[in-house]
């Protein structure tokens, strides 16, 4: 049975469809990543599976739930991290968790808010009202209102953004943590490096559709290079190099190799040409040319 599973789901507002034929598997324990640019589809499709918004067709179910006809076993099987911050001013934070842990009907709950709390390094915020805290703070808060009912999908929503580095190191272990202990996780995020690392599968989408699922390796190996970041001192690049080099935004260029047999290749004939090397690194393939090429490829098709 998977975590989360769509199938054919379409969702128009007016004219704009914001969701046409999704369908998709999560299943149970993966990290799976959600991609695209703004306006494809992402925080709707999210919002459709948390019944924030209902599907004009096509099904969506979490934990063999169904959102529609079982909603009540749907929402509390997954716990979803909105991408805006929204909170009441008028309560503390441990007030806001033991509210949320009212709504799932939990009456003795405070161990695991005091886990949360601590986990998410807002021990000391327990007392201070909602309206007193920044916005990283609020951001965490956020998180720990999507896990204080314990649900087994979780769904981050641009979790990071905005926030500093700390507060994304220490989300990113607990999140960790807890898809190390079997909880299954949803991201979306525009930090597509986060993606790299964190995912073991992806899927992106544009303009309501899914144009690419895969496994983040099977992605990286098709779509993707290993390229050469050459930054010189003095001279020109070779013309044989120069053929296929594309400058980058630090006045350097970045080479495709193959290997590292390539790259002593690359580094003799810079040698040959007299060209003088301010700074060279081998790049192992990225998620962002995946991403780019896949985006690019689906404005060409008709």
């Amino acid at each position: 049975m998977p975590a989360v599973r769509a199938a054919e789901v379409r969702k128009r507002y007016g004219a704009v469809r914001a969701l046409e034929g999704v369908s998709l598997e999560v299943q149970p324990g993966e990290f799976f990543g959600l991609l695209g640019p703004n306006g494809a589809g992402k925080t709707t499709l999210i919002s459709a599976l948390g019944g924030l918004v209902r599907a004009d067709s096509g099904t969506l179910s979490v934990m063999g739930h169904d959102v529609s006809r079982d909603y009540r076993a749907a929402r509390r099987a997954v716990g979803i991290v909105p991408q805006e911050i929204v909170f009441d001013p008028f309560f503390t934070v441990r007030e806001t968790l033991e509210i949320q842990s009212g709504y799932f009907g939990l009456r003795r709950n405070g161990a695991w808010i005091d886990e949360l709390l601590e986990r998410l390094a807002l021990t000391s915020k327990a007392r201070a009202n909602m309206r007193s805290l920044s916005g990283g703070m609020k951001r965490r808060v956020m998180v720990a209102q999507a896990l204080v009912h314990r649900p087994p999908v979780i769904v981050l929503d641009e979790p990071t953004a905005g926030v500093d580095v700390e507060l994304r190191q220490t989300l990113w272990q607990f999140i960790r943590g807890l898809n190390g202990a079997g909880h299954t996780i949803v991201l979306t995020t525009h930090y597509l490096e986060e993606a790299q690392q964190l995912c073991s599968r992806i899927a992106m989408m544009k303009e309501g559709r899914i144009v690419a699922l895969g496994s983040t390796a099977g992605l990286l190996a098709e779509f993707s290079e290993r390229v050469l970041r050459v930054k010189l001192e003095s001279g020109t690049l070779p013309p044989a190099l120069a053929a296929r080099a594309v400058p980058d935004a630090a006045g350097g260029f970045r080479i495709p190799i193959k290997d590292v047999a390539h790259a002593e290749e690359a580094l003799r004939e810079l040698r040959v040409a007299g060209a003088a090397v301010a700074s060279l690194e081998v790049a192992e393939p990225e998620l962002e040319q995946v991403f780019v090429k896949i985006m690019r490829r689906e404005e060409r098709s008709p």
